[in-house]
């Protein structure tokens, strides 16, 4: 009797798991379509490269790829993060950093074998960037760059100019000195994590009429002017340069991007600049220093097509030597969000051509200079103009006599487009941004 009491429960166990485990393919089976119905439907969007679309007309829309309707993704943006949060089971303290991206994949001892884990990490405007996700892997083993026009295959230039989804990472440590700026193509992910990589004294990244892009984990510096010269930007095509400023990361006509954990300083203009037509971008996790003009969100004030633009600015540190711009905006909606601010000589936060700017729970820190402790700066604009602008101040933390000069009426609509991700405590700023920069992690270790 016994004995059979044993084979039943033992049946009922093996039924059990049987049931459990015919669900779970099924479940991932409906992910897999989902996914691979997203991915088709990606890739098969017009993939046009900067060079091939310099000639079109002004007027037509420089990025198909833009987001249309802000207030739609303001809307879906509580939902997608709860969700998000629940699909990686992160804690508050997951990891004991309180930073849902780094908590997201950092505390994995195999993060090196789980690189792709890092597309499913994004937040803010700029969360939906996949980058080379769907694509294969692309070693990067030479540092040169010898021919601009015919990139040597194993180089950086040779990588990004696919017309391929990748997801290029770094066989060592290296200094890559760009003869003329790396012209990027769609559905790129540039992973420099595990090794220590420089992207120095030459030219630097250019994000051009193109879509889905992450760049993630290098020290970008000393950029320089470059230009007058043919470069490639497609396995198909390649073009006149004129002059390129010597931005760090420049990004024109371009969505769903993702700029995360690089340290970026000293170069000829921009750190970081979105413009013309731009949206959909994330600028996260950055260590910024030694530079005059940082950020700049916005192309010109005539330029309306930036309305349109939505940008998120979270867990920065904006570090030594700093002047202003961190950001910079025109026309569109900026939600900053939980930087740390400890260094500035001018200004933090600027803008002109009503941008709306929520600002909600960073730590401005600021400078001994009596003439320089407001945070903001309404550039080139009088008061009576810029008193209705939408900016606030939620949450913040003002040390060392910084003030933040609100405007606006406080438009729940404007605010809800500026908003893209929830605010942590301010009190919390030195654990979400203790990781700001490029990191070092080493094979078989936690980051």
């Amino acid at each position: 009797m016994g004995f059979s009491k044993k084979r039943v429960s033992l049946c009922s166990l093996l039924l059990l798991l049987l049931f459990i485990s015919v669900i779970a393919r099924v479940q991932k089976d409906e992910a897999s379509k989902m996914s691979a119905v997203e991915t088709e439907q990606l890739q098969t969007s017009e993939n046009s490269t900067m060079a091939t679309r310099l000639g079109e007309n002004e007027e037509e829309p420089l990025n198909e790829h833009a987001v249309d309707n802000p207030e739609e993704v303001a809307a879906s943006v509580e939902l997608i993060s709860r969700n998000s949060t629940e699909r990686r089971k992160l804690g508050f303290f997951s990891c004991a950093m309180g930073n849902p991206i780094d908590d997201c994949w950092r505390c994995d001892p195999n993060w090196q074998q789980n690189r792709k884990r890092l597309a499913d990490c994004g937040i803010g405007f700029g969360r939906n960037a996949i980058g080379g996700r769907d694509g294969r892997f692309y070693v990067v083993t030479d540092p040169g760059d010898y021919d601009t026009v015919n990139p040597r295959p194993g180089t950086l230039r040779h990588a990004v100019i696919q017309d391929e989804p990748l997801w290029i990472v770094f066989k060592r440590d290296m200094v890559i000195t760009l003869k003329q700026e790396l012209i990027m193509n769609s559905f790129k992910t540039i992973d420099g994590r595990g090794v220590n990589v420089h992207i120095a004294n030459g030219g630097c990244i250019t994000i051009q009429f193109i879509t889905n892009v992450i760049i993630h984990g290098l020290h970008i510096h000393d950029c320089k002017p470059t230009g007058n010269a043919m470069v490639r930007s497609s396995p198909s095509h390649y073009g006149w340069r004129t002059m390129a400023d010597g931005d760090a990361i420049s990004i024109f006509g371009s969505s769903h991007i993702w700029v995360d954990h690089n340290s970026l300083s000293n170069c000829a203009d921009g750190l970081v600049d979105a413009i013309m037509g731009s949206t959909a971008i994330t600028i996260s996790n950055n260590f910024f220093t030694h530079h005059n003009e940082v950020i700049l969100l916005g192309h010109s004030d005539t330029y309306v097509r930036d309305k349109q633009m939505q940008v998120t600015i979270a867990y920065n540190h904006f570090g030594e030597g700093l002047i202003q711009r961190m950001p910079r905006c025109r026309h569109g909606y900026f939600h900053v969000v939980n930087n740390d601010y400890t260094h500035w000589e001018m200004y933090a936060i600027g803008g002109s051509a009503e941008p709306t700017i929520n600002s909600q729970g960073n730590r401005y820190l600021a400078p001994v200079n009596p003439f320089a402790k407001e945070v903001t700066k309404r550039v080139e604009t009088a008061e009576n103009q810029w008193k209705g602008w939408n900016w606030r101040s939620e949450g913040d933390l003002m040390l060392n006599g910084a003030y933040f000069t609100p405007s606006g009426a406080g438009a729940s609509a404007s605010y809800a487009r500026a908003s893209s991700l929830g605010a942590k405590p301010s009190s919390l700023i030195s654990s979400i941004t203790s990781g700001a920069g490029a990191l070092t992690c080493r094979r078989g270790r936690q980051c």
